[in-house]
């Protein structure tokens, strides 16, 4: 099939409203109304593959964007999507939901699908209005439960792939869109598309997916909460490959801020949609941290720590290893988290959310401890008793400040009972006893974590050592005392 022909300088790739009523005048009427499905159909039938996926397009385009002028938020219905189906992922019309026989899913050539892509790149980045590129994405990548989703994904992963590769931010910015409101199992899908892509074939290609970062900030959001999802540390093989923790962590710490786009710039109500990405990559990001530790230790051969060749010849050395493990990228990483967790008072405040959403959902703190203790106990054996202080050390500070920010709905009681069968550590003892309870605070909840800066329970209110004590010289005069140095 030869390619498709680039359009002429200084005319739009996609042609305009004019020209399409000057078209159907001259073929014998003024256009008024928008055919009606069955014809576009009826005459994407008599092209080529790629020339019908093109013009159905565009047919969509003048369909919606006249839907757009009368309604805010049309609703797709079926005759939409079926042409979609048929013309641009190649999935025949006289498909059943049985599963029967009958005529089988075309293919495009891989030059066809590459040419199929540069036109749907072309179209996003060429259409003005938002609104109308936001609809005709969710109309080509929405999941509709049948045997299409299949094509349908792959070719999303090719498209927002292509996206990145040549900076095409309307596609970024309407994938950010279609992460934020599709079931998260698809979400991960769409992730592993693009870690294969950039993470694995070529050394150097993670810089091609790094400079995304000032280009779409939406899409790195919701991509790091799906990669937090997809990398959940519950094997060997789902620890996050090197080049993408050290971009995620480089992302973050470049700017924190990141982390809580999504939640800042999204109307939320009290009750977030189950099944669905978390509005922040916090609890998965938290999830990273604290199973780094023994997650790795784990993942080491039960000969990593003896010597190489059982003769004692050598050592490994301790920084090699740190530095494998990417440990001192979790630490950093750990930093970012805690200082946005610290921010969030305020935004939550703003939104009058404050004690209301908690964006480290229970049910994720809860599944996260138990996986602590789990590998505490398998690592034993190992010897792992520092990774598991670290691990625990880092538990205890997400979680104070997390329960303090109003983060994580806990009180000290939820907390005590959740992490109850945990090995003993001394910072998480601390935050478990929790702080000393205040007068009843206007602004909190009932049982609601009380602020992280008062003493915590059995501890006088003043401490054996007193602050700067007071020398009389003078009755009725107070020197401060200063030591000599």
């Amino acid at each position: 099939m030869a390619a498709l022909a680039p359009p002429r300088p200084g005319r739009p790739f996609w042609p305009s409203r004019v020209s399409v009523r000057r078209r159907d005048s001259a073929r014998g009427g003024t256009r008024k109304r928008i055919r009606t499905m069955s014809d576009i159909r009826h005459s994407l039938l008599r092209r080529d593959a790629l020339s019908a996926a093109k013009e159905v397009l565009y047919h969509l385009d003048i369909y919606f964007s006249s839907q757009l002028q009368s309604v805010p938020l049309p609703i797709v219905d079926k005759g939409p999507i079926e042409l979609l189906e048929e013309f641009v992922f190649q999935v025949p019309k006289e498909r059943s939901g049985g599963g029967g026989g009958g005529s089988q899913t075309k293919r495009l050539s891989s030059l066809q699908e590459l040419q199929l892509l540069e036109i749907m790149c072309n179209y996003f980045q060429e259409q003005s209005k938002d609104s109308v590129r936001q609809i005709i994405f969710s109309s080509l990548f929405s999941p509709q439960g049948n045997k299409a989703d299949d094509s349908r994904m792959a070719l999303l992963g090719k498209l927002v792939s292509m996206a990145i590769a040549i900076c095409r931010v309307p596609v970024l910015e309407c994938a950010a869109s279609w992460l934020q409101r599709t079931p998260a199992v698809f979400c991960v899908r769409l992730a592993q598309a693009l870690v294969e892509d950039y993470c694995s074939p070529v050394p150097g290609s993670i810089q091609t997916l790094r400079q995304i970062f000032s280009a779409s900030p939406r899409f790195c959001c919701q991509f790091i909460t799906a990669v937090t999802m997809l990398f959940d540390m519950s094997s060997d093989d789902l620890v996050p490959p090197p080049d993408l923790l050290e971009m995620v962590v480089s992302w973050i710490f470049e700017d924190p801020r990141l982390i809580l786009i999504t939640f800042l710039n999204t109307p939320i109500a009290t009750g977030l949609p189950i099944g669905f990405l978390e509005l922040t990559p916090l609890s998965g990001l938290i999830r990273w941290c604290v199973k780094a530790p023994l997650a790795y230790k784990r993942k080491k051969p039960s000969t990593s720590s003896a010597l190489l060749n059982g003769k004692g010849l050598a050592k490994e050395a301790p920084e090699v290893s740190e530095k494998r493990d990417g440990q001192p990228l979790y630490s950093k990483l750990h930093l970012s988290v805690l200082q946005v967790l610290m921010m969030l008072q305020g935004h939550l405040s703003e939104k009058n959310l404050y004690g209301r959403l908690g964006l480290v959902p229970l049910d994720h703190v809860v599944s996260l401890v138990e996986d602590i203790g789990r590998l505490a106990d398998e690592l034993n054996p190992l010897n792992a008793s520092k990774e598991t202080e670290l691990a625990l050390d880092r538990l205890a500070q997400a979680l104070q400040v997390a329960m303090a920010s109003g983060a994580l709905l806990w009180t000290r009681e939820d907390l005590r009972t959740v992490c109850s069968r945990l090995p003993h550590n001394n910072l998480l003892q601390l935050v478990i006893s929790g702080p000393v309870q205040q007068p009843a605070h206007t602004s909190l909840p009932p049982g609601f974590y009380p602020s992280i800066h008062t003493p915590p329970l059995g501890y006088p209110a003043h401490a054996a050592l007193p602050a700067h004590p007071v020398q009389t010289f003078i009755p009725g005069m107070a020197f401060p005392y200063r030591p000599v140095r």
